[in-house]
């Protein structure tokens, strides 16, 4: 007996239905059914597809050509997907805020935002996860977007990047395929903002220029602990332009004031299901106090003579430039101030575009960045209702802007005159071009030299996928390896289909580091590879003290969250000691009871609480501290949830202190004495260390011993 659709099932069930016309229904309803197995690619006009990997280009290493009608085609259904959320970034917060130039850059870019000291240029800033849904949780293993609007007054410049300087991907054509793999599995729609599934694995195990790019989100760099406490990258190489003239290739960098640091991964699990809105309360609730979050725009230079002097394609958006190759050069500083008053109208309607720049700024042949130049258009003409997007609040620009486009849907503007056209007498002529010599002059492309065959092909020098790899892997501190192995080991274990994860290991992980390949086969029951399948390509510099996120701890504890528990007895003199110490900081304490009743201290004073400790647990928190006071150490050590809260800190590697009566319910605990595990019996005796060991934001040597502890 086969199986029937519900369809069929309810036709079969009629008892009136006419057989011939029941089969013809049955032979409509498979007409819909497709199977791909044993077909040709093809375009939706049935065209058979030579050449899926490659966007028609000029010349190997030319600018994608507009008649592409396959790439366009296919980026354009892909921008259509999904309505009105976004298909990437659906989940996001922003904030408002300024940029302002450290310097006159005129040697380097005409740009007016940064033409001179002190300038000021309002921006509006959107960070946001890249796979889930609006409502999935802000803490899964994921790319990170960080896309800023500069409303400079020439216009407005998008800088549209992310928090990892590199891609999945080289060529705009395999966009879509990267996302439909990421994305939940189509059959079922499982599982939610999680790249832990077959297809997934299925197509970046297949696809070795992923390699760099899953190394990266592999690590810690996935899990944010604060946006404050991201890099951003603009991914791709630009150019800036003098007056002159004169050409230059970049690379953008934001470089944040706090250091960047990160999430562990069982925090992270943990806070999912405490605050899914971790991340975006947290740049909500620190704005609003005045705590300001706040990043240095830097560049690396690389002179038009030096573009072929590395052992990388510039233009290869899976690649970056190592700093120690490179420098980066602060050109200023942006701090995010001001909170959104409305989410939907400001960070919602909000549409980024990196094809959004101004004087002074230009694109390169990127393949992966001349496919995001249409796509973005087309995106937000059907996520935002049209091509009038530009007139809603948050994406205007502060300066002037007027020309001959009229009505479509949602025009809010009002046009006076009767030319809507160009050029025109019955208006004078306005609104006219502006040369480019002029004061304020108009847009001018550079004038870059192009001439090649049409082809679909990738420039040879695309060709290396895993020595940047290897750099990043080698680049790593001893805990950062560990929690890589440890992903892909979870990640992988997801995966159904043994041939997909051995094909990783050997194919990929084998090519990037044997060690990582075998430790990960390992876990897995797997074989280790002994060789790897391509001839290794010695990265420069073999590594880069820049990739490790161990080498930008902030050094300080300015804008941390400590935890102070307390119950009924509590030190109140400790208590308010330790805040004023934390103050002169910069720091944050909030009390943490037994339950959001307000407890009695020593003295008999009521001590009001933030929040219980199953409410508000140890992973909101960077630090925990426990004041003494006899009765309340003694509550506490008959208390699983005080205890459950100090074991959970110390699995999480975070600084604990506890102070006089309270120092024996830290020796009950049997946990091992580090660096951050501190006792004493006043904060003047501790205060010092404490501060040192959460200004290099976990206690990494803690992590063997913390093991045992249960998750």
């Amino acid at each position: 007996m086969t199986d029937k659709t519900p369809q069929q099932s309810e036709l079969a069930g009629t008892d009136t239905v006419d057989r011939a016309n029941h089969n013809a229904k049955l032979d409509q309803l498979e007409a819909f059914r497709s199977d791909a197995t044993g077909e040709a690619l093809r375009t939706n006009q049935g065209v058979k597809i030579a050449d899926n990997q490659n966007t028609l280009k000029a010349g190997g290493r030319g600018p994608s050509l507009l008649e592409d009608f396959i790439m366009r085609e296919k980026i354009t259904h892909f921008d259509h997907e999904r309505i009105p959320e976004r298909i990437v970034h659906a989940r996001g917060a922003a904030a408002h805020g300024v940029f302002v130039s450290y310097a006159d850059h005129s040697w380097l870019t005409k740009a007016s935002f940064l033409a001179a000291e002190g300038k000021e240029t309002p921006v509006f800033v959107r960070f946001s996860t890249v796979q889930g849904s609006r409502g999935s949780a802000d803490t899964v293993r994921d790319v990170r977007g960080f896309a800023t609007k500069f409303y400079t007054d020439e216009g407005n410049f998008d800088l549209v990047g992310n928090n990892m300087p590199v891609f999945f991907i080289q060529d705009a054509i395999k966009f879509p395929d990267f996302v439909h793999a990421v994305k939940p599995e189509p059959h079922n729609e499982i599982p939610q903002a999680q790249s832990a599934h077959d297809t997934f694995w299925d197509f970046v195990s297949l696809t070795p220029e992923s390699a760099h790019m899953v190394l990266w989100t592999m690590s810690d760099r996935a899990l944010p602990r604060s946006y404050r406490a991201m890099e951003g990258f603009g991914v791709h190489t630009f150019r800036l332009i003098n007056a002159e003239g004169v050409s230059r290739f970049v690379k953008f960098h934001w470089k944040p004031v706090a250091g960047a640091f990160s999430l562990v991964w069982d925090e992270t699990l943990k806070i999912a299901g405490k605050d899914p809105d971790f991340n975006r309360r947290d740049m909500w609730e620190s704005i609003e106090m005045g705590d300001y979050f706040e990043w240095e725009l830097g560049v690396q230079v690389v002179e038009e003579a030096d573009e072929h002097k590395f052992d990388f394609d510039l233009l290869d958006p899976t690649k970056i430039i190592p700093e120690e190759l490179v420098p980066v050069q602060k050109l200023g500083k942006m701090t995010l101030n001001r909170n959104p008053d409305n989410f939907f109208a400001e960070t919602e309607q909000a549409a980024f575009h990196i094809g959004h720049i101004v004087p002074g700024i230009d694109f390169t042949n990127d393949p992966l960045l001349q496919g995001r130049l249409f796509s973005y258009t087309d995106t937000q003409l059907l996520r935002l209702g049209g091509p009038n997007f530009h007139e809603i609040p948050i994406n205007r620009p502060l300066c002037p802007f007027h020309n001959n486009q009229r009505d479509a849907f949602h025009r809010q503007t009002i046009h006076k005159g009767r030319a809507n056209y160009e050029p025109n007498s019955i208006d004078n002529g306005w609104p006219k071009e502006t040369p480019p010599a002029a004061q304020g002059g108009g847009f001018e492309s550079y004038p870059e030299r192009v001439e090649g065959h049409k082809i679909r092909n990738r420039s040879e020098s695309f060709g290396d996928h895993f020595s940047q790899a290897t750099l990043f892997w080698n680049s790593m501190s001893g805990p950062e390896k560990e929690h890589i192995i440890g992903a892909y080991t979870f990640e992988l274990g997801k995966v159904e289909r043994v041939f997909i994860r051995e094909r990783q290991v050997n194919e990929i992980l084998a090519n990037i580091d044997l060690e990582l390949a075998r430790r990960v086969a390992e876990n897995l029951g797997l074989p280790a590879p002994a060789a790897p399948t391509v001839a290794a390509k010695v990265p420069t510099p073999q590594s880069s003290p820049a990739l490790s996120l161990m080498n930008h701890a902030p050094g300080n504890i300015k804008s941390r969250k400590i935890a102070i528990l307390v119950a009924n007895g509590v030190d109140g003199a400790a208590i308010d000691a330790f805040k004023a110490k934390l103050a002169e900081q910069g720091a944050l304490a909030k009390i943490i009871g037994p339950s959001p009743a307000p407890v009695k201290t020593a003295d008999g004073k009521m001590l009001p609480v933030d929040a219980a400790m199953d409410g508000m647990p140890s992973v909101m928190f960077d630090a925990v501290f426990v004041p003494g006071g006899a009765d309340a150490a003694a509550a506490m050590a008959k208390s699983g949830e005080a205890k459950h809260y100090l074991l959970e800190a110390y699995k999480h590697l975070k600084p604990i202190v506890v102070l006089g009566a309270a120092r024996p319910l830290l020796a009950s605990l049997n946990l091992t004495a580090d660096s951050g595990l501190l006792e004493g019996d006043d904060v003047d005796a501790v205060f010092g260390n404490f501060a040192q060991a959460l200004g290099q934001h976990r206690v990494w040597a803690r992590e063997a011993a913390a093991e045992a502890i249960p998750a």
